[in-house]
């Protein structure tokens, strides 16, 4: 198990998490780009989304479903927030497990991060 989230669904890594049920765990990203910054991922490992298939659908549609919660539940959907999920290492992925950013709570920039 040297996949980092990995590590973390099953506790042997501490995070700040805000959210977990028996499909995802979401946790506060330690390098956040804005107030608000989410990771939210399946306890199932996923290298990454050139690895899902159809078995996957409903873990893809619990992390969305999680993001929009969580925005609510953060004060952040009203004013709006980003979704990102980044793939291979062109796409900017650092941790070979999928995972969803929530991003918000200020104005962000077309790309990722806060608007200047």
């Amino acid at each position: 198990m040297d996949c980092l989230f990995c590590q973390i669904v099953a506790k042997k890594i501490k995070a700040d998490i805000v959210w977990e049920n028996e499909t995802v765990l979401a946790f506060r990203d330690i390098h956040p780009l804005a107030p608000v910054h989410i990771l939210i991922i399946p306890k199932k490992h996923i290298s990454s989304m050139n690895d899902v298939t159809v078995a996957d659908k409903d873990i893809l549609g619990e992390m969305l479903l999680t993001a929009v919660e969580l925005a609510k539940n953060l004060g952040i959907a009203e004013k709006g927030y980003k979704l990102l999920i980044r793939t291979g290492r062109h796409g900017g992925q650092e941790v070979p497990h999928i995972h969803l950013h929530l991003i918000g709570g200020a104005r962000l920039s077309e790309g990722i991060g806060i608007a200047r």
